[in-house]
């Protein structure tokens, strides 16, 4: 048979350039979306937290023009317990001496005070929550999945003027987020002070952080506010 001198081309398996660059695009568009999905969580739990340390501030100042006290320095217990209601939870009251005692090591697992300033709150009706939990239960979680705490005034956060409400596990790029949006985003300054902690630790609060050191991303603190 005569042959037309036609080759036969053998079809190759693979990608083109094109197809290359298509699928490049997409994965970039997709690692895009992913990283701006992170941000956004990450920037709505700055918010939440920062939420969360203005109500207790409110739910302090509620309270102390409610009662004429500060909260977890209310007391004595039988005073409390005498309002009824919710009260009759309470298994702690303070000494009404005008000063919140809470030392470090209460702070995220309340006694005393400390555990005085929770219950109190919670059996008034500012924050919500049984008035009767003690320890650990009954300091409320805070938005990175840590813990809110209180320490009084002096205690433990170095140069902090007063009383303050606590954040536990606040990741280093929102412990800058929240101190430049609730202060002056200073470690060791102002009313938000900052505390190194360990990863995945309800870590009590501390000697500040030195302004020189300042925050870093990969860190975790503890973000104490003065009430």
């Amino acid at each position: 048979m005569k042959s037309h001198g036609f080759s036969r081309r053998t079809r190759q398996s693979g990608f083109t350039l094109v197809e290359i660059a298509i699928v490049l695009v997409i994965v970039g568009l997709l690692l895009a979306g992913v990283l701006k999905g992170q941000e956004l969580i990450e920037r709505n739990h700055t918010h939440a937290a920062a939420a969360e340390l203005n109500s207790i501030s409110a739910a302090n100042n509620a309270y102390v023009d409610r009662f004429r006290r500060a909260p977890g320095d209310d007391g004595p217990l039988a005073t409390l317990t005498g309002r009824g209601g919710p009260w009759a939870n309470v298994t702690v009251g303070g000494n009404a001496d005008g000063i919140l005692v809470s030392a470090g090591a209460a702070v995220f697992v309340p006694a005393a005070e400390s555990l005085a300033f929770w219950q109190s709150l919670k059996a008034a009706g500012f924050i919500t929550g049984n008035p009767a939990d003690v320890g650990a239960a009954a300091a409320p979680r805070n938005a990175f999945g840590g813990l809110l705490g209180v320490i009084g005034a002096g205690a433990a956060v170095s140069g902090a003027n007063g009383a303050s409400v606590c954040l536990s596990q606040v990741p280093g790029k929102a412990a800058r987020s929240l101190d430049a949006q609730l202060d002056d985003g200073i470690t060791d300054s102002g009313a938000v002070r900052a505390t190194l902690a360990v990863a995945g630790a309800n870590t009590a609060p501390g000697a500040a952080v030195v302004a020189a050191t300042g925050y870093v991303d990969t860190a975790v603190y503890t973000v104490c506010r003065t009430l």
